[in-house]
């Protein structure tokens, strides 16, 4: 189970799982369906809080509201590259956020909201919270 290997890696609170039509719901929010690691990850676990409260995997809802957030809001259009192909599941606590890409290998990326640049953090959802959580990721 993905959930006892992320225990290992530091303190967290894990939601209880998310309902398969919680999943289906977000992926038809955003028009996507998501990927298999973070469909996997969302069956045993609806969100993932880290220390002060930190958003490690957002659960289904937040996803799907950020997400069509995001891409809906005018300013962000205006000031900000597409956001398609990427979905945010995750936040840095500073403002950036992690985003899961919807083609190839579905590697993570870190958007970074003062400069807008989406820059290459690991190759997968499960590598980027060991990562994170164990400090070897910093941004």
């Amino acid at each position: 189970m993905l959930v006892e290997q992320i225990r290992h890696w530091g303190k967290a609170a894990f939601g209880a799982p998310a309902a398969a039509d919680a999943v289906l719901a977000c992926e038809a929010q955003l028009g996507y369906k998501l990927p298999d690691q973070l469909r996997q990850l969302l069956a045993e676990t609806n969100g993932i809080e880290g220390e002060y409260g930190l958003g490690l995997l957002w659960p289904t809802h937040r996803i799907a509201e950020d997400n069509a957030y995001f891409r809906n809001n005018s300013d962000f259009r205006r000031l900000y590259m597409p956001f398609a192909g990427l979905v945010f599941f995750a936040d840095a606590g500073n403002g950036d956020q992690f985003a899961v890409s919807l083609t190839g290998n579905h590697e993570i990326y870190v958007w970074n909201h003062v400069d807008d640049s989406r820059v290459w953090v690991a190759p997968t959802v499960m590598r980027y919270l060991e990562d994170w959580m164990t400090g070897t990721l910093k941004v």
